[in-house]
């Protein structure tokens, strides 16, 4: 698979990640280890170098996964993980005082049975600390070889200045798909101007851009998408056309809906690395087909044109937890 540089960083991964969450959280029960294992080495067979996971995944569950899975190969691999939940668990709260921070990082390593972490995000710009701080006790760690590089997840401008003047920022992973292009506004044009690479997560929409779910889908116990707005039934039904558009342009170009949309994130910058989810080897197979679909200026275009009248419904989190996005 084609590699990639995560912006002026000098961190190579593989063009398309494996977004390890939904093994274990956030999309229903937790996946059998074996099972786990085997769809993280089979996406090593196939290529992939960069894996993501968070402490937030399961109270450590998902690192710990990852850690056994990537054991064989991984001085091979990119390793990304999260700090900056109380105790681990979303419902506490956010926790990034430079404490935390360390002792996070210290039960991470443990978890993922190695001795440093390659790409360290700040889960969530916590309001309590200051981005200086937080950046700080990152630096911290980087001087002392337990992490090699920081990164931010869904930060606004104001947070990625702030932490990048003290240390800098390799990568913000936050949401970007062509169900949610706000990123184009004001977070892709500081990504380049400061030379952070972007690592988006839910590119396939959480699964609502591949064609699969529709107004009469039900979601199982523990899927967290039966929480968002965007995903209420009226909101689906209104939604189709954007998936009902994409698929006849895949059509067109005889791949998947979510090759397409794949590519379609893939060509807006060399340095956008996108991470999809997901738990079966054939829906990882198709996936990473989508690396190898090269879409040409006129295709890029047309797919612009063909969505851009399209306006969707729904917001993308509820208003209790919504998006710090802008700060």
């Amino acid at each position: 698979m084609e590699k990639r540089i995560l912006g002026n960083s000098g961190l190579e991964v593989s063009a398309l990640g494996l977004g390890c969450m939904g093994l274990s959280f956030a999309y229903g029960p937790a996946i059998d280890n074996a099972t786990g294992i085997a769809l993280i080495r089979g996406a090593f067979e196939r290529g992939v170098t960069f894996f993501d996971t968070a402490q937030a995944y399961g109270q450590g569950a998902n690192e710990e996964l990852v850690g056994e899975a990537v054991a064989p190969f991984r001085d091979q691999i990119v390793i990304a993980t999260k700090f900056g939940f109380t105790d681990g668990l979303v419902a506490k709260g956010l926790d990034s005082r430079p404490e935390n921070i360390r002792a996070v990082t210290e039960a991470s390593l443990k978890h993922l049975k190695t001795d440093h972490i390659d790409l360290l995000y700040q889960h969530r710009v916590d309001p309590n600390v200051p981005m200086e701080d937080v950046a700080g006790a990152v630096k911290e760690l980087i001087q002392a070889g337990k992490v090699k590089h920081f990164g931010m997840s869904e930060a606004g401008v104001r947070s990625i200045r702030a932490a990048h003047a003290v240390q800098p920022v390799a990568a913000l992973q936050s949401e970007y798909s062509l169900f949610w292009r706000e990123p184009e506004k004001e977070i892709l044009p500081l990504l380049e101007e400061l030379g952070i690479g972007f690592v988006p997560f839910s590119p396939l929409g959480k699964g609502f851009l591949t064609g699969k779910i529709d107004n009469t889908t039900k979601f199982g116990e523990g899927d967290f998408r039966a929480t968002l707005p965007r995903f209420e039934a009226e909101n689906r039904k209104a939604n189709m056309d954007l998936v009902d558009r994409l698929g006849e342009l895949a059509k067109k170009h005889g791949v998947t809906n979510a090759q397409i949309a794949l590519a379609w994130l893939l060509a807006q910058k060399p340095w956008i690395v996108p991470i999809p989810g997901t738990t079966k080897l054939h829906r990882l197979e198709e996936n990473l087909g989508g690396a190898s679909v090269v879409l040409a200026a006129a295709d890029l275009n047309e797919i612009d044109a063909a969505l851009s009248h399209i306006e969707l419904v729904g917001e993308r989190y509820p208003a209790a937890i919504r998006d710090r996005q802008g700060r």
